[in-house]
């Protein structure tokens, strides 16, 4: 399950995971136009943790799902 919010300054989708025991806790990916941030809580040591992506390493990551291993540069 997932949600999709537009707030002023991003998109706001956030990842619930409703599948069988064990579950993870939700995570929250952040679009602004610079940058994309990924979020999830974590209980082991009761903080946000934060991760920042470029849109350039959106992209990339993006066409990886899709692809063999191996390294790629992808051309502009």
């Amino acid at each position: 399950m997932f949600t999709i919010e537009h707030e002023f300054d991003c998109t706001v989708v956030t990842l619930v995971d409703d599948g069988p025991a064990p579950l993870q806790e939700d995570v929250v990916i952040n679009a602004f136009e610079e940058c994309i941030t990924v979020e999830q809580y974590d209980p082991r040591t009761d903080e946000m943790r934060k991760v920042t992506f470029s849109i350039a390493q959106v992209r990339d990551l993006a066409a990886a799902l899709n692809l063999p291993e191996g390294a790629y540069r992808l051309k502009k």
